[in-house]
């Protein structure tokens, strides 16, 4: 990859990694962006709740509300989101990290048919993208630690890892 697509790429891949990360923080912490302050998940709330419960519609709103607020959806959507972010940050494990983050994607875009502001395309379909793009070129070289990551003997036995 040219010089200047590779650092196009890897800026790409920090934003998006920063995006996944900040979201989860403000989930957990209650910050007052998305999540309202003292309404976050250390203070007894739902990540998940509001949006499931209330933001779906659809042909798949009934499976959604029905998942709104289990614990188990909750674990696996905050820790989704940190080891999304976080692998996107660093530049590593980007296969998964980019798979994993199209999928969730996937299911917030199949929660709220059709999207608001335009009947086909929104920004998790933008995001679906350009994270299955990153799990394709695999940019972590560039601003981050995939070269060394990708030298590691574990990733190089299961190169699903990579």
């Amino acid at each position: 990859m040219e010089k200047r697509q590779a650092q196009v790429w890897a800026v790409l891949r920090i934003l998006l990694g920063f995006i996944f990360l900040w979201a989860a923080v403000d989930k957990i912490f209650g910050l007052g962006f998305d999540t309202a302050v003292g309404e976050g998940w250390l203070a007894g709330n739902s990540p998940t709740f509001g949006f499931l419960n209330f933001g779906t519609r659809g042909p798949f709103a009934g499976i959604m509300k029905a998942m709104a607020g289990n614990v188990v959806v909750d674990i696996l959507f905050i820790v989704g989101q940190i080891g999304i972010g976080v692998a996107l940050l660093l530049g590593v494990g980007l296969t998964i990290a980019g798979y994993a983050g199209a999928l969730q994607m996937a299911l917030i875009y199949l929660a709220a048919i059709p999207p608001v502001y335009n009947p086909i395309v929104d920004q998790h379909i933008v995001y679906i993208v350009l994270l299955v793009a990153i799990a394709w070129f695999k940019p972590g070289e560039t601003f981050g630690l995939g070269k060394t990551w990708k030298n590691m003997d574990i990733v190089k036995k299961y190169s699903f890892l990579e």
